[in-house]
């Protein structure tokens, strides 16, 4: 099948009658705040996340600021795929394809659509206009559950692929945070000839050591660097945990965070408040509409199956070969770990960014920096 189907978020009153129920009679932990966010989510915080949906937030509303824009599905290789299709005014827009990661969604560049299609009302000019492409990764929120094992970033990849060759795009760029920064340029290796240029941010795997550091080199290592090894190996001794469990037993929790929305409210705060290190960084209820997404849809179990199928894929850990595609690599401040001389040698880039602000998710803690970054190295090329 290759039909392209208009869509609509209409999510049943009974849904939401239930989850409200649901997180009426939770049952939270007698402790939670006295290590402050060492030990996970505070209980604090997840309090007041459930207080919030219970009496005050408006999914309504945010349900309709979704369907403001285009949406649509269609089936590549036997999955769902869900898409935001938004044109530029502008007739010689760049094609972008904008990829997420986990735990986040479509959500996280809702903010950003108009000034990328509109550039000459945000500040830009008829140049920096992009039509913009942002599917729901494979088993995340409404490209629905994945229906078969092997949906890794390989396969991630060669679907979007797909997804451009279907609506027209026979040249385009790719924008990708987190998993996005790993399948953003895998997509480049996988079609060359198509990909005009891949700018990431909040990159990891193919810009980070992946072993032990020779002395010499860190020894070599500048100020920035150094900040960054000591965050890395920070990450690692203290906060892997989740990645640890979603790659070798993601069934064992997704019990618990299907049938529990304070159970997948707690989870999926542990990566957007950047393990609590900086918990008022992203707007409280931005947060809470990619939650309900992944409720919603009853994704929770799907979308962290995605680190167990990268975990057991033995491509994705074998040296990668460098596409020649123009990248780019944005760096924000506070949550980032890349490093450049370890991604040179499977990326060609052209550009390196060192930004003071952001973090993790920075097209939604900085969406004017962001934005700005993305047009700056588009017009480069």
């Amino acid at each position: 099948m290759s039909a392209i189907t208009p869509f609509s978020i209409t999510i049943p009153e009974a849904a939401l009658a239930d989850l409200k129920s649901r997180l009426t009679h939770s049952v939270l932990p007698s402790t939670g705040g006295e290590a402050g966010w060492a030990q996970g989510p505070q209980l604090a915080w997840v309090e007041a996340l459930r207080s919030r949906l219970l009496d005050g937030y408006d999914w309504r509303a945010q349900e309709a600021a979704i369907n403001r824009h285009p949406q649509f599905t269609t089936e590549i290789d036997g999955q769902t795929i869900h898409f935001i299709h938004v044109k530029s005014r502008e007739a010689n827009a760049t094609p972008l394809l904008l990829i997420h990661g986990w735990p986040g969604s479509i959500v996280e560049y809702l903010g950003v659509i108009d000034a990328l299609t509109d550039p000459v009302a945000h500040g830009g000019t008829a140049a920096d206009a992009f039509d913009v492409i942002i599917p729901s990764l494979p088993g995340f929120g409404f490209s629905g559950p994945t229906k078969e094992a092997g949906w890794n970033n390989g396969r991630i990849a060669k679907a979007f692929i797909e997804l451009m060759s279907r609506l027209g795009y026979e040249r385009f760029g790719v924008q990708g945070g987190d998993a996005g920064a790993i399948i953003a340029p895998e997509i480049g290796r996988l079609a060359p000839q198509r990909v005009i240029g891949v700018q990431v941010n909040a990159a990891t795997l193919g810009f980070i050591p992946l072993g032990p550091i020779e002395p010499e080199v860190f020894a070599s290592f500048n100020e920035r660097e150094l900040v960054r090894v000591q965050r890395l190996q920070r990450f690692m001794a203290e906060h892997f945990g989740f990645n640890a469990i979603q790659s070798s037993r993601p069934q064992a929790l997704a019990y618990a965070i299907s049938d529990s929305p304070i159970g997948l409210l707690a989870w999926i705060s542990e990566l957007f408040t950047s393990f609590g290190d900086r918990p008022d960084a992203i707007d409280q209820d931005v947060f809470l509409t990619n939650f309900m997404i992944y409720w919603f849809t009853g994704t929770a179990a799907s979308s962290i199956r995605l680190y167990y199928e990268n975990a057991h894929d033995p491509a994705a850990w074998a040296p990668k070969a460098n596409s020649g595609v123009p990248t780019g690599v944005a760096v924000y401040g506070f949550d980032e770990v890349p490093l450049r001389r370890f991604g040179e040698g499977a990326n060609t880039i052209v550009r390196w960014t060192e930004l003071d602000e952001g973090g993790h998710y920075a097209v939604i803690e900085v969406p004017g920096l962001w934005t700005a970054e993305v047009r700056a190295f588009f017009a480069g090329l």
